[in-house]
């Protein structure tokens, strides 16, 4: 295809090209967005085979995410400069062969490592798929492009868990990561024979130093986040670490103030149009991942749930988000982004909240599809109005820039949710089974020290103890780990509750577009 620039592009671009394009982007973008939540059900699954503990375990899921983030602002503008559809397809080939690479995993550390690989290729196709829409599309038609593109990736990571379940009825956990392999071909096929080059050919040189210091204070962040799940808030590992990264981002981000070519104009923060929306996308994502993260063991292990009965039970989920999204994009064209992204806000706190009381280590699937309901229907209102209020603030030249701080809010909450609700839940789970020590006196500290790990491996020493003994480790681990979940839940809820108020008192109704380089 043809090479253009950033300006201009969607006129040189058939109508009926640009919307087979976007199929292929829609494609692409499922290798990343599966990515996300696929292992989310084979988390119990992991943890049996691969003998892994609660941090290993969310270091599996955070690895990706992880790194994907980190890498997302400085992959963004390489594809400004060097061309969007060339970087799609060099992520394309990466993830592929990175799938690939499971074949010869045979531990949980390795895992953890073909996970950080597949962060970086994810990162170079995200933010190149929803760049590629902001410059081949028309203005009249980018809110529908923009739309659909939220729906898939919605979509994708909520039928991860669904296709997880129905894989591992019938295949290892490997395959969970082989289906990467075709999918990544097809795509990469689409996307070379429907979509033009396009770049911004007045771009100046990548700030690189711009982009060690995010990663570097990014990862520094949620590794402290991960291991207080473990040690504590207090640990002097968790404070090191977590003073590191506020110190790394400080410096991040008086670089940006300061440096000829920022990666990430400091001025664009200004703009609350911008700003405001990817706070909400941040803490959509933020919920939606810690919600997942507790729910695929909540289901397998508190009520015994099936991988695939588990997968099953999310996919009200993906259904719900199909049929919300198209009105979402009418709502906001009714009633403004403001109140659009405060409406689904108000959703998933209502959400949270709920899953606060009414999951406990008894509840009906009844009560837990309401919490599905309510979730995504407030994830697919914010995102789909969220989404449009970022890209519609950057011009489109400047297309990376906006692209990858919307992937990079929807990462780096993926990554805070597991990581701070994870690390909640696991330690008021720790917490809770040391009460083992009064109620079993025999109880030795290995068998404790295995109890504590993670409530798979609970599971697994009630299981082989059998009898009363059995009965009530099986009862205090549930009981801990659900004690974990409302608590999170509901911390969660009252953060998300805040972010209403702020975006309704902030955000504009109407998009405000920057000028880049202004301030």
């Amino acid at each position: 295809m043809k090479s253009n620039t950033s300006i201009g592009v969607a006129s040189s671009t058939k109508y009926a090209v640009r919307w087979i394009g976007l199929v292929f982007i829609g494609i692409a973008l499922l290798t990343v967005s599966f990515d996300n939540t696929i292992l989310n059900i084979a988390l119990p699954t992991l943890s049996r085979e691969l003998h892994a503990s609660t941090e290993q375990l969310q270091w599996v899921t955070d690895a990706y995410t992880l790194v994907f983030a980190s890498l997302l602002l400085i992959s963004g503008a390489i594809s400004d400069r060097y061309g969007r559809r060339k970087i799609l397809l060099t992520g394309l080939i990466l993830f592929g062969i990175g799938s690939a690479t499971v074949i010869i995993t045979a531990s949980i550390n390795a895992l953890i490592v073909v996970r950080a690989l597949l962060g970086i290729a994810g990162s170079l196709i995200m933010p190149a798929t929803l760049s590629i829409i902001n410059v081949t599309f028309t203005k009249e038609e980018r809110p529908k492009a923009i739309a659909t593109w939220s729906l898939i990736f919605a979509v994708g990571m909520l039928l991860g868990p669904v296709l997880c379940g129905l894989l591992l009825r019938y295949f290892s956990w490997h395959v969970l990561f082989l289906i990467n392999v075709p999918i990544a071909a097809i795509a990469f096929w689409g996307c070379a024979r429907y979509l033009d080059e396009s770049r911004d050919e007045s771009m100046p040189s990548i700030d690189v130093i711009g982009g060690m210091l995010s990663a570097a204070g990014l990862f520094a962040m949620i590794y402290g986040m991960i291991e207080a799940g473990t040690v504590g808030w207090s640990d002097p590992t968790v404070l090191i670490s977590l003073s590191i990264s506020v110190v790394i981002l400080a410096v991040f981000a008086w670089w940006e103030a300061h440096v000829p070519t920022p990666m990430l104009p400091i001025y664009l923060f200004k703009n609350m149009s911008f700003a405001g929306a990817s706070l909400a996308l941040t803490l959509v994502m933020f919920s939606m991942a810690g919600g997942m993260f507790s729910l695929s063991q909540y289901m397998q292990t508190v009520l015994n749930y099936s991988a695939l009965q588990a997968g099953l039970s999310m996919m009200p989920l993906p259904i719900v988000i199909m049929i919300v999204t198209p009105l979402a994009t009418r709502l906001m064209q009714r009633i403004g982004i403001k109140l659009s992204i405060t409406i689904g806000l108000a959703l998933v706190t209502a959400s949270l909240f709920y899953m606060s009381v009414f999951y406990t280590d008894d509840a009906s699937y009844f009560l837990i599809l309401i919490g599905q309901i309510l979730m995504a229907s407030g994830m697919s209102i914010a995102m789909t109005a969220a989404t449009n209020s970022i890209m519609g603030a950057i011009p489109p030249a400047k297309s990376g820039i906006g692209s990858a701080m919307n992937d990079t809010t929807r990462e780096l909450g993926n990554a805070l949710g597991v990581a701070l609700l994870g690390s909640l839940i696991n330690s008021t789970y720790l917490a809770g089974v040391q009460n083992l020590k009064n109620q079993m006196p025999q109880v030795s500290s290995e068998m404790l020290a295995s109890i504590s790990s993670s409530i798979q491996t609970a599971h697994t020493v009630a299981q082989s103890l059998g009898g009363e003994a059995g009965t009530l480790i099986i009862s205090v681990a549930n009981q801990a780990f659900v004690s974990g979940m409302n608590s999170a839940m509901a911390i969660g809820g009252g953060i998300m509750l805040c972010a209403c108020v702020f975006v309704f008192l902030t955000v504009p109704n109407q998009i405000q577009q920057t000028t880049i380089g202004e301030g």
